[in-house]
């Protein structure tokens, strides 16, 4: 699916399906991608969910995939722009998914524009969320090796060695092809944009609709030992943990994530648990 935003061309997937909010039973669901990646990361996802009867888009992020312009440099743009996606698209409220750097960009825009937002789900998120220095200087300079690194950190030994689901798929291998496959600087821009983020305590604090946590349990990259500062800032949360998973949950375990995420549509919406 192609739309204009901000005067620029933004690809997106629909999960297989013509994308048509009105026939959608929860509002449509946004699902934001994370660093260096691209609408492809949500393929298995975005399918299970358009089969359950969502409405589903999953946009490049500009400066990513095919989506045109260069990569924006703040959180707090990538969050308007989430609002400027959502007017292009003829949506007035949606469900924000984010993953990774794209839960930090979720959470900043409930915060700005809450009148758009229903739902929230931040998967493997944290906030702060940030990077080391040595990484943000190497992204720069040396960036295969940082996509390589951010590969095997994002899963467990288990899927390393044997995922995929088929003879000769090694499964981390998507994760990693799709990073390679990202603009030149991308990764060293988003890796910045993650360091830099320092308001997610407070925008989660502003932030009135019901969120889901969802975490993997062998997440190495936002450990789930950083969840409490923001688990108690939000004000309706309730926490999932897919087990033996780690960063890369919609490479590793998709169903599991389809599944956590249909659950948390069908509660009330009065249902979350103050956090």
């Amino acid at each position: 699916m192609q739309l204009t935003v901000n005067g620029l061309c933004c690809r997106a997937a629909t999960g297989g399906g013509a994308f048509d909010p009105a026939a959608s039973a929860p509002p449509p669901l946004l699902l934001i991608h994370g660093a260096a990646n691209d609408r492809d990361c949500w393929q298995k996802v975005a399918g299970g969910l358009s089969a359950a009867g969502c409405a589903v888009l999953a946009p490049d992020l500009p400066g990513h995939g095919l989506s045109a312009g260069p990569p924006l440099r703040s959180i707090a743009a990538l969050a308007d722009w989430l609002a400027a996606l959502l007017d292009a698209a003829g949506v007035e409220q949606a469900v924000l998914v984010g993953h990774s750097m794209g839960s930090l960009v979720a959470l900043e825009c409930a915060a700005r524009h809450p009148q758009r937002v229903s739902r929230l789900a931040l998967l493997g998120t944290s906030a702060p969320m940030p990077v080391a220095e040595a990484l943000l200087g190497r992204a720069a300079t040396h960036p295969d090796s940082v996509c390589r690194l951010m590969t095997e950190y994002s899963h467990t030994l288990q899927f390393l060695l044997t995922g995929g689901g088929g003879h000769g798929i090694w499964g981390p291998g998507a994760t990693l092809a799709i990073m390679r496959r990202s603009p030149p600087g991308a990764l060293a821009i988003d890796l910045a944009n993650c360091n830099d983020y320092l308001n997610g305590l407070e925008a989660a604090a502003r932030v009135a609709c019901p969120t889901l946590l969802l975490t993997g349990r062998r997440d190495r990259m936002t450990p789930r030992r950083n969840l409490p500062p923001l688990q108690a800032a939000l004000r309706q949360v309730l926490r999932a943990e897919i087990p033996d998973c780690g960063h890369a949950m919609m490479n590793e375990r998709p169903q599991a994530v389809v599944d956590q995420l249909l659950k948390f549509l069908s509660l009330p919406l009065t249902a979350a648990a103050p956090g």
